[in-house]
């Protein structure tokens, strides 16, 4: 391996911010508290969208959603985009991806192949030979389904059947499998989960590693606590609900918002106006909840976290027992947030709340990182590719975007931008959001729409005043559209160097 860092990436998939034991005394983390502890926690970092496949892609391509063309879920990542593992394979490292890609769509056509759609998804003779490549990953592990979602197939199915277990199907919805959705607690049993599998695979690929002394860029990503709430026993049990906080709206604060915003608290909502593909629009609908119902659904999203700490928890013996922790580099983050009641809202949607678009981000590097630190220097996923290889000592495409966080994370530097971008285009003209976040305010404009959001995250960090429409905070608001458009300006990629006068 030589002077060279490994990069080891893990990732949950829509986990709050706050779902850390570290920062949360009602769930328990033991593994993620202890990396925070030898590691540095970023309290202020954001998803570039608060949705799966446009932020995944911006984690490999170091470019926003508006740039690299999975614009929204139900996209894919044009396979021409030059991607991070790319970079380092060309620097002779190994690349790996085990677990969730969710790099394209379920769906397929002529014009738009993907190998995570039906039917291919669910060929395992096919799976059985293919490995990648994948998005510069050399070697790909992948699963597409969450919990008991009838979309389980690919790789994790052939290894639920290389470990016994033959019945796999009873334990996943129709029509693949043959049980009815499930509540709360999940039929398989744990040895057989995914985390299960994603820990034994990304630890055996570490073996592999050490034993050829070999550099690897390793993404470990886990699907969990992704919704539906269903963990196997005993985690369902795990958080007494009647024990743990349960968030609710403020009575009138949706009153000054967007009008979505308040629809999502009506019986039954119209939202034909914001429909426009014809395919479904995530958060675009009811969001009344029984109080109970929704304690006992965070009790069971607090048990899927614990579940997952288990396993990252093997992942990071391992990495010890293989004498490769003091030569990594450790990133833990997730791909964006989630609503378990703040506001009265449920999962995600076009709801550009800290719950949606704040992520848990912890980097850990043992002798370089500062240990045991908070820091609140603002963070973008869009800025893990270039960070990465400017750790590495890899040069950076033009086309990559982000900046590098390294001086940040070693503590050389307070911060390496002054704000963050969320966008969110679920259609392509009556859901195009984009929030700009700096270190007090929070603005958010909606396409061809005349309201918005201004919060003030010091004095409002609940986010239930929106000061759009107050007089006092015009001119506030007009300099925060400035600074958007300018970040918009500065964030267009020069893909090469201007070399001549004409």
């Amino acid at each position: 391996m030589g002077d060279r860092p490994n990069i080891l990436l893990i990732t949950s998939d829509q986990q709050h911010w706050a779902t850390l034991g570290c920062l949360n005394p009602e769930i328990q983390t033991p593994h993620l508290d202890r990396l925070a502890s030898e590691g540095t926690l970023f309290e202020r970092a954001y998803c570039p969208n608060p949705t799966c496949t446009p932020t995944r892609a911006s984690m490999i391509t170091g470019k926003y959603p508006s740039q690299h063309g999975a614009w929204s879920l139900g996209t894919k990542l044009p396979e021409s985009e030059h991607t991070v593992g790319e970079d380092f394979q060309g620097a002779g490292y190994r690349t790996s991806l085990v677990g969730k890609a969710h790099f394209q769509p379920l769906d397929a056509t002529e014009e738009y192949p993907s190998l995570e759609s039906y039917p291919v998804l669910q060929d395992l003779d096919f799976w059985r030979d293919f490995d990648g490549p994948f998005y510069g990953f050399e070697r790909v592990r992948l699963a597409r389904n969450h919990t008991d979602e009838a979309h389980v197939g690919q790789h994790y199915a052939l290894w639920m059947e290389e470990r016994g277990l033959a019945n796999w199907r009873e334990h996943f919805r129709p029509p693949t499998g043959t049980t009815p959705a499930q509540q709360h607690r999940w039929s398989i049993p744990e040895a057989y989960h995914y985390d299960a599998w994603i820990a034994e695979e990304t630890c055996r690929q570490l073996d592999e590693y050490a034993s050829e002394g070999e550099n690897f860029f390793l993404w470990a990503s886990f699907f969990d606590p992704h919704p539906s709430y269903l963990v196997p026993e005993p985690w369902d049990q795990m958080y007494d609900p009647a024990q743990l906080t349960v968030p609710a709206l403020t009575p009138g604060e949706h009153d000054s918002n967007p009008p979505h915003f308040r629809m999502t608290q009506e019986a039954k909502p119209d939202f034909s106006a914001w429909r426009e593909s014809g395919f479904g629009i995530h958060g675009y609908g009811s969001h009344l909840h029984d109080r109970d119902e929704m304690a006992k659904n965070i009790a069971v999203y607090y048990g899927m976290v614990s579940l997952m700490d288990k396993y990252i928890g093997q992942i990071l013996d391992q990495l010890e027992a293989r004498g490769l922790a003091d030569d990594t580099l450790v990133v833990f983050t997730t791909d964006h947030g989630h609503l378990f009641g703040q506001h009265g809202m449920n999962a995600k949607g076009g709801f550009h709340y800290e719950d949606l678009i704040r992520l848990p981000y912890i980097v850990r590097a043992p002798g370089v990182v500062p240990a045991g630190q908070r820091s609140r220097s603002l963070q973008s996923l869009v800025d893990l590719p270039v960070s990465f290889l400017c750790w590495a000592g890899i040069e950076v495409p033009r086309s990559m975007v982000g900046v590098d966080q390294g001086p940040v994370w070693r503590g050389e530097a307070v911060a390496a931008r002054d704000h963050c971008i969320v966008e969110n285009r679920h259609e392509p003209t009556t859901i195009h959001i984009k929030t700009y976040v700096e270190d007090r305010y929070k603005l958010t404009v909606y396409f061809q729409r005349d309201y918005g959001e201004l919060f003030d995250l010091q004095e409002d960090p609940g986010e239930v005043a929106n000061l759009w429409h107050s007089p006092a905070h015009q001119e506030l608001k007009a300099e925060l559209t400035r600074k958007l458009l300018f970040a918009e300006m500065g964030k267009e990629p020069l893909w090469m160097p201007r070399i001549a006068g004409a």
